[in-house]
């Protein structure tokens, strides 16, 4: 099982977290051209440079909006009155795969509900003060590409430090943490005051709620690389935050989740899509129908949803508010995973991705990324499934 291990130490930004995941080994080449394919109508350069802050060696992104670049003349530098809507549209119009466009979407979805409570609004309502700029939009859409990178099977982080002190932001001068960073830490455990400076944001904060499985000071794997990101501020403490990616051994690979269902029996048919739609939105791990026949012969279905503690609290919200359930059933279950790895094969239509399973230390199945032989089909015109026999006339190993 790989593992990403987030220590907070000095809080989370959205370029600290782009770096971090690059210091820690996303090709920075692969990670411009991914996000080329959000196809968005402004210019931009990103700068990736290692650099040294207090005796840490890291990687610093930077990047510069079209007015800040040589040679272009000022257009666009940040995105007015967008809302979740907006945000949506440019990223499922995008090539990127559906991993990358689940995972953006759902951190974008985190800051909408937060400033929904906040302001009393709906989240179609909510405009991104706080993620408008051009910049930002790259952060979150980047994290997702990274993470999807590295083939992460569980996202794990420390308390999060969050600062101290008063700082401006869209609705003025407030006390660290902003509001709408509180909102969104909400049941997450943090650190407060060790510097007089808001060491995590908002983005760093939807980020981390939107991925992070577990919070806790425990490492109990073993660390395999680190990374640093290093933020562009001097404080009294290294701006840096620190990533592990470590590996665990599947014999520990035990994971408690929970099922919720519900029997449904009068709703519209065409209104499921949407709900599993949203279900995933909040943190679903995983959502399926059952054809079943209830009291006096009538059809229904069966919704179950597979999630864990985190996620638990939203699903019943998305469940009650949008389905015609009047009550569910919890039981919890336990999880047993296969230990996993990604390698590159060759072929005649060029290098693909396989995921390999083990079982007992023995590789006993595997199989290529749906997402990579799809695009290559596309591109080429051919059967998708000429691919996969493409590797699986292959040994190995």
């Amino acid at each position: 099982m790989r593992i990403l291990y987030y220590d907070c130490f000095c809080g989370i930004s959205g370029d600290m977290n782009l770096a971090a995941l690059v210091d820690l080994g996303v090709p920075k080449e692969y990670l411009i051209c991914e996000l080329l394919k959000l196809n968005i109508d402004f210019e931009y350069k990103i700068v990736i440079n290692k650099v040294c802050k207090m005796g840490i060696n890291g990687t610093r992104v930077d990047i510069k909006l079209n007015d800040s670049i040589e040679g272009n003349e000022r257009n666009h530098t940040h995105i007015d009155h967008k809302n979740l809507k907006y945000i949506k549209h440019i990223i499922n119009l995008s090539d990127l795969n559906d991993n990358v466009k689940h995972n953006s979407l759902k951190t974008f979805t985190k800051i909408a509900e937060a400033e929904a409570r906040l302001h009393g609004k709906t989240m179609d309502e909510v405009y991104f003060h706080e993620v408008g700029e051009v910049n930002l939009i790259l952060n979150i859409v980047g994290a997702a590409i990274c993470i999807d990178y590295l083939k992460i099977d569980r996202i794990i982080s420390s308390k999060v430090q969050v600062g101290g002190g008063f700082t401006k932001c869209a609705d003025g001068v407030m006390p660290v943490p902003v509001p709408v960073t509180a909102e969104i830490l909400k049941d997450v455990p943090i650190k407060i005051g060790i510097v007089q400076f808001e060491t995590t944001t908002p983005i760093g904060a939807a980020i981390l709620k939107a991925n992070v499985d577990e919070f806790t000071e425990e490492i109990d794997f073993l660390i395999k690389n680190t990374g640093y990101g290093i933020g562009h501020n001097d404080l009294k403490i290294p701006n840096v935050l620190r990533l592990y990616l470590g590996e665990k051994d599947i014999q520990e690979s035990i994971d408690e989740q929970y099922i919720i269902e519900t029997n449904i029996d009068d709703m519209n048919p065409e209104l499921y899509g949407y709900v599993e739609e949203k279900l995933f939105e909040v943190g679903a791990l995983d959502v399926y129908k059952t054809s079943i026949f209830m009291k006096k012969g009538r059809p229904g279905i069966k919704l179950s949803v597979l999630t864990n503690d985190k996620s638990e609290k939203d699903i019943l919200d998305i469940i009650f508010n949008n389905t015609t359930s009047i009550g569910v059933r919890r039981y919890k279950v336990r999880k047993i995973m296969l230990d996993r790895s990604f390698s590159k094969v060759k072929t005649e239509y060029g290098d693909i991705t396989i995921k390999k399973s083990y079982y007992k230390g023995k590789l006993i199945k595997y199989k290529p990324e749906y997402e990579e032989c799809k695009i290559i089909s596309k591109e080429k015109d051919i059967p998708i499934d000429r691919i996969y026999k493409s590797i699986y006339k292959q040994n190995i190993d």
